[in-house]
């Protein structure tokens, strides 16, 4: 089906969303944003290393390319993940969304300077439309409201750096190798890279605390089920097209802050989510068309 990358992307950005809220919980309950990341990409890493061990002959291939790819995206999704957190924590969520939902631009750029796109006025007025809404979503626009560092504005962009380079990293790789294969390496490598860098002893005291329902949550909706649909999915589709339609994850996010703990969207947010899903949607049926 023409439509089928666009929308496993699309499913993908929204348990991305879900699971931005599991995380902000987490936070809320002091837990550290490296600690929440280790855990999400750690028991995805159980759901592919299973998946793999099942499959094992009919997934396994020996390929130098493959690799570098798939640890590339692994390095990716664990900055990805660390710096939006840790951007929050310097800033305000308003800040460190609009700063990582940037990344479709350096998506684009990259993807023109590698020549695997043409720039076309429609590309550039799809990437305005949404960090547009992305603006009137978060309530960046009001500089009174927010609070803007150099640490906050430093990780923001960084977060929207690894989020370019896991979409290439995914994409490059899954034109070589099978998915279980590539999220096992992927994950594989997120999780030592984090391992590093965590609190050992913070890390040690989840498997008993209150919160390891929202930790296995976190990780089966916010990397075992959405990266199997996202790397399926891209693989019809193009790094650009991906980024852009998987900006639904904020107002995935924000839809579901209010069912859950009770946020409440202005006239300007709800106007902001529609600009987000009005260029979306055209961007899809432009692209299957």
């Amino acid at each position: 089906m023409k439509y089928t990358g666009v929308v496993l992307v699309m499913l993908a950005a929204i348990c991305w969303g879900i699971s931005g809220v599991i995380a902000d919980i987490l936070m809320s309950n002091g837990w550290s944003p490296i600690v929440i990341s280790f855990y999400r990409g750690a028991i995805g890493l159980l759901f592919f290393s299973v998946w793999l061990l099942l499959r094992f002959k009919e997934n396994w291939i020996v390929s130098t390319r493959l690799y570098i790819w798939s640890v590339l995206a692994g390095v990716g999704v664990a900055g990805n993940f660390t710096f939006y957190f840790l951007s929050i924590q310097a800033s305000s969520v308003a800040v460190a969304a609009t700063l990582m939902y940037t990344a479709p631009v350096f998506v684009l750029i990259i993807s023109f300077l590698l020549r695997l796109e043409r720039s076309t006025w429609f590309k550039w007025g799809s990437i305005a439309g949404v960090l547009l809404g992305i603006i009137l979503l978060t309530g960046a626009y009001n500089t009174d409201s927010i609070s803007v560092s150099f640490l906050g504005t430093a990780t923001g962009l960084a977060a929207a750096l690894s989020y370019a380079l896991f979409i290439f990293g995914f994409k490059k790789a899954s034109e070589i190798g099978k998915l279980p294969f590539i999220l096992t390496i992927a994950f594989l490598s997120f999780c030592i890279v984090l391992f590093l860098f965590a609190d050992k002893k913070e890390a040690a005291s989840v498997l008993t605390s209150h919160d390891i329902g929202w930790f296995l949550l976190l990780g089966i909706m916010g990397a075992g089920i959405s990266f199997i649909l996202y790397v399926f999915g891209i693989r019809t589709t193009t790094a650009a097209t991906a980024s852009m339609v998987a900006m639904i994850e904020p107002v995935t996010a924000s839809l579901f802050g209010v069912l859950l703990l009770g946020d409440h969207l202005t006239i300007i947010q709800v106007l902001g989510m529609m600009v987000i899903l009005t260029t979306i949607t055209v961007l899809s049926v432009k692209k299957s068309t």
